[in-house]
């Protein structure tokens, strides 16, 4: 049977534990709250921006030269992994960085891979194995704004424009509730081809546009692909909350759970110290009255 003393100390050490969990499950709460009103505001502007530029695509009838839009044979790839800064949320970073480990080893394998990390854990996970790994702006979590996540993704978009890519990725945990989180690896660059089926859809349409065509895409390109980074990261930043909620609820009942499993030993060892004193006593009255 255990000592009651360590039973104690065990008692104490796994309700300071439950207590942390209950208080890091309580700030991540709140700290989801605000997450996932920005990303539930960004999802309908961020589709309806994508929905103008297909418009606008549609109507210049293919002729519109798109920098960004443009394919070519895939040698250099750069990976954008988003993690998050601090872990204690389940399996959110390693789902992340696993699925870059595999697109890396298979759908790009003999590539010229270099990876771009947004988090501090992608950052550490793809330094520590020898990547060619661009250090600027994986502390992007530290102030999740627009101004600040935009750095990140004109970088990438003027690494593509002049060529220096042939492909750029994006690999982050898509949010859907608190408890799921799914791992999207998405292409951000070339475009997709979905201009080219709202052309179809929209050839017929005439539209009117001010000042000119050409003007209008130049502008609204950049603008949905920046929109589209960003929803990424709010993606990311919400799923992370969500994850390390879920996460901290459950060590919270795990806690729970041992301390009745270690209650109940120390109630075992306690009225077995206490049987064992009554045996003595009687052992002992009995041994005088023999005498």
């Amino acid at each position: 049977m255990a000592n009651l003393k360590e039973v104690k100390e065990r008692i104490n050490s796994v309700v300071s534990t439950q207590q942390i969990t209950k208080a890091m499950k309580m700030v991540a709460a709140a700290k989801l709250r605000r997450a996932q009103d920005k990303i539930t505001q960004m999802r309908p502007y961020s589709q309806k921006l994508t929905a103008i530029l297909n418009n606008v695509s549609a109507a210049s009838d293919g002729q519109a030269d798109i920098v960004f839009a443009e394919k070519r044979e895939v040698n250099n790839v750069l990976v954008i992994p988003i993690t998050s800064d601090k872990g204690l949320c389940g399996a959110f970073n390693s789902n992340v960085l696993k699925a870059s480990s595999t697109a890396i080893a298979g759908q790009f394998v003999g590539k010229n891979i270099t990876v771009l990390p947004l988090g501090k854990k992608a950052f550490e996970f793809f330094k520590k194995r020898g990547f060619n790994v661009i250090d600027t702006y994986y502390q992007v979590f530290s102030d999740v704004s627009f101004e600040n996540v935009k750095l990140a993704a004109e970088f990438a978009m003027n690494q593509f424009a002049d060529g220096n890519y042939d492909k750029i990725v994006l690999v982050y945990n898509h949010f859907k509730n608190v408890a799921t989180q799914e791992v999207i690896v998405e292409n951000f660059l070339p475009m997709s081809s979905d201009t080219e089926d709202a052309v179809k859809k929209g050839s017929d349409t005439d539209y009117i546009l001010e000042p000119s065509r050409e003007f209008i895409i130049e502008e609204l390109v950049p603008t949905s692909l920046k929109i589209q980074f960003f929803k990424a990261v709010l993606e990311s930043n919400a799923s992370e909350h969500g994850a390390r909620m879920t996460a901290m609820d459950k060590a919270t009942e795990n806690a729970g759970e041992l301390l009745k499993d270690l209650r109940l030993m120390y109630n075992r060892s306690r009225q077995a110290a206490i049987t064992n004193e009554i045996l003595e006593i009687v052992a002992g009255a009995n041994a005088l009255g023999g005498k």
